[in-house]
């Protein structure tokens, strides 16, 4: 929520369509913070009986689960996209890159993510029937006997976050090549111009810019890459289900761990990299106390 205020006020110096971005990745990782750790782990252990295990209700609580999930997953590509756009493609940043289109695209990643996550609602029936209210949300028996539940499965973990992880990466590695090869012109330019290796603002900037990109794919990287490994290992040896005693699920309850993490680590990124976002910090936490003194000196 912090993020998501101080990113909407725009003083921090960033463009627009980098703001809109992150703030729209700000309030997919929040929405994961509420539906997945809050809604569907906390409630469930602390209050078995209440109204969030009507069944319906479970069930768009897990539906909410994959979906916000993959709404933040996809912006993490986007805002990546968008990046090497501004960066290595010249001639379609002026019209890529902009407000306009960013809203658009985060517009297009939440109706898609919604259409997509839509199967999930249905994959539970009521454990019990009392007073003609149904409870509690078990698996339907025909979820791990049908081939349409199983290739729609097997999309899903393709789409979030197979890919995503490994388009982060690929646009990453061709935005620092890009990035590696301009300096060196430059840097090769200015020196035989100026006879001197002065300060080049421009390339500074540059890079002080790219250091939140690189900062946000990569701690994605990082936090899903123990989920990626272990859903290929799965797949490959036949193993989905095994003791809570056995490393494999304490190897499964770490990736989820990780995962979870990577929707809190942003605000962390944009205040160790972003000097005016400390300062809005420190200017939000001062509003309080500077409206109370006023109020006290105009008694």
């Amino acid at each position: 929520m912090l993020a998501i205020v101080i990113l909407s006020r725009g003083k921090c110096g960033l463009s627009k369509c980098i703001t809109r971005y992150l703030v729209g990745m700000a309030a997919a990782d929040f929405l994961v913070v509420i539906s997945e750790p809050i809604l569907y782990r906390i409630i469930q252990n602390y209050l078995p009986v209440s109204f969030f295990f009507i069944t319906p209700v479970c069930s768009l609580i897990y539906c909410l689960v994959f979906t916000s999930t993959v709404i933040s997953v996809w912006l993490t590509v986007a805002f990546t996209f968008d990046r090497f756009i501004a960066i290595c493609c010249e001639k379609v940043r002026t019209k890529y890159c902009t407000e306009s289109v960013a809203s658009l695209v985060i517009g297009m990643v939440c109706l898609l993510s919604c259409s997509v996550s839509i199967p999930w609602y249905f994959r539970h029936e009521p454990e019990y029937v009392i007073h003609n209210i149904p409870w509690y949300c078990i698996t339907k028996p025909m979820f791990f006997s049908s081939n349409l539940w199983a290739v729609f499965v097997i999309f899903y973990v393709i789409l979030t976050p197979c890919v995503p992880f490994f388009l982060i990466i690929f646009f990453n590695f061709l935005t620092v090549r890009q990035i590696v090869i301009a300096s060196k012109v430059r840097h090769g330019l200015r020196s035989h111009n100026n006879g001197q290796h002065d300060r080049d603002l421009e390339m500074e900037n540059r890079r002080k810019s790219i250091v939140l990109l690189f900062s946000i794919s990569g701690s994605f990287v990082l936090l899903w890459v123990t989920q990626v490994v272990f859903y290929i290992y799965r797949r490959i040896t036949q193993i989905y289900s095994y003791p809570v005693t056995e490393p494999l699920y304490i190897t499964d309850s770490t990736a989820n761990m990780l995962q979870l993490l990577c929707s809190c680590t942003n605000t962390c990124i944009y205040t160790m990299t972003q000097s005016k976002f400390r300062q809005e910090v420190k200017n939000l936490g001062k509003y309080p106390f500077n409206l109370l003194l006023k109020l006290v000196k105009s008694q």
